[in-house]
């Protein structure tokens, strides 16, 4: 049993890992950012741009797009639609809709009300909640929807099973040309 478990705890930290990535490398430009107005002494005014709100945007664009992923890896996986749908609409009502009619306040008027400093923030951390719950779906489905694809099958014998899986598993061979060869 432990052998199994390791393989998928590897696999879940190595998802965990590529998840934040993901998060760090759309955060990166508003981190720099972010320096460049403490080193100008405007920190406070990073909160009242529209900054945080586009990159809680992106995330939310992103999770609505593994949501999605998820929809539509494998259609043996129908009973899952109305989960993933609802939570599409969740990302859409609690992050993007908010995100975008920040952008587009903040941009359109000269005085930014102070409740901006906070809500802010705060879509950006459900937006990073919802991105981190759309791969976890995503992942969990098409692994499920790989799984459910191979018992659907009629059950080869145990021989015939580990050929087949290690021709899943075996590496791309790519021919070597000979010298006498052109393009």
């Amino acid at each position: 049993m432990s052998e199994n478990q390791q393989p998928n705890e590897q696999y879940s930290l190595s998802m965990m890992y590529g998840t934040y990535a993901d998060i760090l490398f759309v955060l990166f430009p508003f981190l720099v950012i972010s320096m460049q107005r403490l080193w100008d002494g405007q920190l406070y005014e990073t909160l009242l741009r529209p900054d945080l709100s586009i990159a809680a945007a992106i995330l939310a664009g992103l999770a609505i797009g593994k949501f999605v992923l998820g929809l539509v890896s494998n259609r043996d996986l129908g009973r899952y639609k109305e989960r993933i749908v609802f939570f599409i609409a969740l990302t859409l009502f609690l992050v993007l809709g908010p995100a975008i009619i920040l952008m587009l306040s903040i941009t359109g008027n000269t005085e930014v009300p102070g409740f901006v400093a906070f809500v802010q923030p705060v879509l950006l951390i459900i937006a990073i909640s919802l991105y981190t719950t759309a791969v976890s779906i995503s992942n969990i489905l098409t692994r499920s929807g790989s799984d459910v694809a191979g018992h659907d099958s009629a059950r080869p014998d145990n021989g015939q099973e580990q050929t087949q899986a290690a021709a899943k598993h075996e590496p791309l061979a790519i021919p070597r040309r000979t010298g006498g060869e052109s393009l």
